[in-house]
């Protein structure tokens, strides 16, 4: 069956979460950490026993760890694509722990051709203290047409002056491949015999990989490298990444917030983005 608008309010089953050492390095590792300068940069992300560093874990690490699923229909995988995420962080995500959390379907919207499912993740610590709220919007092509309401439009607006700061980084051209071995094993990011049936020469990255680069840049570029001033970060994804691609983040301050855009050359990949700290 199609994806069903009736699931709308559906809630997955209360799952345990758990990471160590090891899945905080590897996710780093996979949004490109240390690639800068591997012994005097970012080791705190990238080690665990390095003299007088203490091992903390990347705030964006948190969409690899979502909750159990929840049921909204079937649909061709091939059809999928990441439209929009955001991720809250309510502590400093350690860098292993365990937590709880539950997924709901919290709206689904008939764009036409295709339909948006957003789907909410919360997650709380062992003791019931909020960790962090995830949102993710999922493009499904051929999956629209049922009459539904087309979900709100966004008010984000690009600011009309040079960007306040502006930070960058190389992806490898096995990028994805890295990156896969955090879950997402999606064949569009490693096949290419699948990645043509999805309508690309070759397989793309994962968006939540450009969204890691990115979150990375707000990290260094706003926070100071501090993981424990990072809020929250919300965007639209809105062209594919090819592996091997340089990312550039461009933020403008406005005023308790950051606006940002990642950028391929002039192609925007990711788009809408709103920081904030916490």
């Amino acid at each position: 069956m199609p994806v069903n608008p009736g699931s709308v309010g559906n809630v997955g089953p209360q799952t345990e979460i758990s990471w160590d050492s090891k899945d905080s390095l590897l996710y780093a590792l996979g949004v490109g950490a240390g690639a800068t300068d591997p012994t005097g940069f970012e080791l705190e992300y990238t080690t665990e026993n390095s003299q007088n560093t203490h091992q903390r874990a990347l705030p964006t690490q948190v969409v690899v760890m979502g909750a159990g699923g929840v049921d909204f229909g079937d649909f061709n995988l091939a059809a999928l694509l990441h439209g929009e995420q955001s991720i809250t962080l309510h502590q400093t995500l350690p860098a292993a722990g365990s937590a709880v959390g539950t997924t709901r379907v919290a709206a689904m919207h008939d764009k036409g051709k295709a339909a948006l499912v957003v789907l909410d993740t919360d997650v709380s610590d062992l003791g019931g203290r909020p960790l962090w709220t995830s949102t993710a919007g999922l493009f499904i092509a051929g999956e629209g047409g049922w009459g539904g309401e087309r979900g709100p439009s966004s008010d984000w607006v690009l600011p009309d002056r040079e960007p306040d700061h502006t930070l960058g980084y190389d992806t490898r051209t096995d990028q994805a491949l890295l990156y896969r071995l955090n879950g997402d094993r999606n064949p569009l990011h490693s096949d290419p015999s699948f990645s043509k049936m999805a309508g690309f020469d070759t397989p793309i990255l994962h968006g939540l990989c450009t969204f890691g680069f990115t979150g990375r840049a707000l990290l260094h570029a706003l926070c100071g490298s501090d993981s424990d001033r990072f809020g929250s970060m919300t965007g639209r994804f809105k062209s594919p990444v090819m592996p091997g691609e340089r990312l550039d983040v461009h933020m403008w301050d406005d005023g308790s917030r950051t606006l940002f855009q990642t950028r391929v050359g002039d192609r925007v990949v990711f788009d809408a983005g709103v920081f904030t700290h916490r």
